[in-house]
């Protein structure tokens, strides 16, 4: 496959870039790490060249020597060494133990996440948890940082990375500047407005927590989320 003959924006990198690495086929990761072809092939080519040289495929990739690769047609000494390092750091990254996650099991529990990071905050600071079936956080993410009265939170841009990750559930936290937890009606609006979105898309919200100087206030505990 000629790589000029792919659409705009449908080369492996330019893919990768814009829909992520899991939108690649496995020809296309390949042709994303190599970069380049040859005179005589495009990157495409060579790729799949390289995944049919072995019945076993990746397998094969795997456990192949630098002269194995090498004896493939295009296969020089740089792409060989940016194949193998990559190859590599995948074994490496499977043979490293699995990651301690922070595991939310009450209000406290977030509270004491964010209680020493935001009560000293001079602007609002609006967060969400992306938390999995085992109530561990995946990831956390700053939706938007406000003046000192307010912070933006339109429901697609805090849902958009918890759908991304099929996230189980979220959870909310944005501080007071002023020092006092106390929630606002905008708080109370938005609350309202997360939690009827997180039904829609079958991500319950779990909590909102609002952060003060040395005190919170838990939306669910005020019984603004059932």
């Amino acid at each position: 496959m000629n790589m000029n003959q792919l659409a705009p924006g449908e080369k492996p990198r330019e893919k990768l870039l814009r829909d992520g690495p899991g939108s690649l086929s496995t020809v296309e990761v390949l042709a994303a790490i190599l970069g380049t072809g040859t005179r005589s092939k495009s990157v495409m080519d060579l790729a799949g060249e390289i995944l049919a040289t072995d019945p076993r495929g990746l397998r094969f990739l795997a456990e192949c020597s630098p002269e194995e690769l090498m004896s493939i047609s295009g296969m020089g000494d740089a792409k060989v060494c940016v194949l193998m390092a990559a190859l590599e750091l995948g074994k490496r990254l499977s043979c490293l133990p699995a990651e301690e996650r922070a595991r939310i099991k009450c209000s406290d529990d977030i509270a004491n996440l964010f209680m020493e990071r935001l009560r000293y905050e001079k602007k609002e600071h609006f967060k969400c948890l992306l938390i999995n079936s085992r109530g561990e956080i995946l990831e956390e993410h700053e939706v938007s940082v406000g003046d000192l009265n307010s912070s933006a939170s339109h429901p697609r841009e805090v849902f958009s990375p918890a759908v991304r990750r099929s996230a189980g559930s979220v959870a909310f936290v944005h501080n007071h500047p002023s020092g006092d937890p106390t929630p606002s009606s905008a708080d109370i609006d938005s609350t309202h407005r997360l939690v009827e979105v997180g039904e829609l898309l079958g991500i319950p919200v779990i909590d909102h927590i609002i952060i003060g100087d040395g005190c919170y206030v838990s939306m669910k505990a005020q019984g603004f989320i059932s």
